[in-house]
């Protein structure tokens, strides 16, 4: 049976908190708020717990989860390089809305699925998630629901999708505004072979993004804001 903590409550919030982390050193699942909506969240670094996350979801390997992390120097130790436009992204947006992608660091030993040589990274802006990232490291997250289902806005909705397979439920309240982060795609920067694609829309505007990136935004061509996986490695419809 899964255990539910209110973190608005001073009461709940430590003992949420505990358990939270000590599931995930398990290998299990936990539910927490972000500044999006609310994610699933494994240990990154464990195969098991994150083909326990794409299976509470009905997924399968073709759509690995992002990663969430506490801040541009674990993103460092997690990709192979972080171009100079890449920087100015994270200083403007993260934590944030903004979920970029970008080759990964080849001597990782982890699983994520199949994504082709790629991570797709976040930094949240919400204080629970936070604290979980800097006390148990990078999570696999993505959004706390069912593939073909609304991303959870609230924790019953998570809790009705996603039942028993997660340990822990972490309650933050409403969403403050229920809109995934925009997903993009920065690996031309480091091959040289292209510009940067936006592979969702988002939290962060496509105009937020001109501001930054100027010329080196390419023009949008996604028709369905989902792309295939060979494409991109994240679970595009579903990333908190």
């Amino acid at each position: 049976m899964s255990d539910l903590f209110d973190s608005r409550d001073p009461a709940q919030l430590l003992p949420g908190m505990r358990q939270a982390r000590h599931a995930i050193g398990r290998g299990q699942l936990i539910v927490m708020p972000t500044d999006t909506v609310y994610g699933v969240a494994a240990d990154a670094f464990s195969a098991p717990a994150v083909a326990k996350l794409l299976a509470a979801k009905g997924r399968g390997r073709q759509s690995p989860p992002p990663v969430l992390v506490a801040g541009l120097t674990t993103m460092r130790a997690l990709v192979a390089e972080v171009p100079e436009p890449v920087e100015r992204l994270v200083e403007r947006f993260w934590p944030g809305g903004l979920t970029i992608v970008l080759p990964a660091q080849p001597s990782l030993s982890w699983d994520l699925g199949d994504t082709g040589g790629t991570v797709a990274v976040r930094m949240p802006d919400h204080h629970i998630a936070l604290e979980l990232l800097e006390e148990c490291g990078p999570l696999a997250v993505s959004s706390a629901n069912l593939t073909g289902r609304p991303a959870a806005v609230a924790i019953d909705d998570a809790m009705d999708m996603l039942g028993d397979s997660v340990a822990v439920y972490v309650d933050g309240g409403p969403s403050d505004h229920g809109i995934a982060s925009t997903i993009i795609d920065a690996t031309g920067l480091v091959t040289g072979e292209r510009g940067v694609r936006v592979l969702r829309d988002g939290a962060v505007s496509r105009d937020e993004l001109q501001d930054v990136l100027g010329d080196l935004l390419e023009p949008d061509e996604q028709s369905d804001g989902e792309p295939e996986a060979a494409d991109e490695p994240v679970d595009a419809g579903g990333s908190a």
